[in-house]
């Protein structure tokens, strides 16, 4: 399973390469056709440029969460005591989970809406945005039981289970 997910979280990292390299082309085309008057205006590259903001904030948060980079406030203090740091993660954990979560259940919704729509500017079908509300959640989710799973070994003192 961890080869599962190491696999699906290159593609991941590879996918928010891609998708910054693509957002490069229209937010230049929209300079230049703002300042040089090189190339004429197209009003398309400003939502293909949306899209694409959309999918790297997404995408980096799936990455975040599998990474342990996302965010979290410490709010108490630290303790070198393993129950308490495992209590700690923990709710950090289910707090992050509880968003995946509401992410992939209302999502779906979003995605269902989203299947009837086409961009009238571009002709896309909306589809390729709303699917990335459940598929954030559910990466989301997958992601952070794995990071409960490994903290959980982590507290019976199983450290062979692996990096990430």
């Amino acid at each position: 399973m961890r080869i599962l997910l190491n696999a699906y979280y290159n593609v991941l990292k590879f996918l928010l390469t891609v998708m910054m390299a693509a957002l490069i082309v229209p937010v230049t085309m929209q300079i230049l056709s703002r300042y040089t008057g090189i190339i004429p205006r197209y009003i398309w590259t400003e939502e293909i440029a949306r899209f694409c903001f959309v999918w790297i904030i997404l995408i980096g948060a799936m990455i975040a969460v599998r990474d342990g980079t996302h965010f979290d406030v410490d709010v108490l203090p630290q303790s070198d005591r393993p129950p308490i740091k495992f209590a700690m993660k923990s709710f950090v954990n289910l707090a992050i989970l509880v968003m995946a979560l509401s992410f992939l259940w209302w999502g779906w919704d979003f995605y269902i809406l989203g299947s009837r729509q086409q961009s009238e500017i571009s002709g896309l079908p909306m589809l390729a945005i709303y699917v990335a509300w459940p598929l954030a959640g559910a990466t989301w989710t997958i992601f952070t039981l794995e990071r409960i799973w490994d903290d959980f070994r982590d507290l019976k003192g199983d450290t062979a289970h692996g990096a990430r």
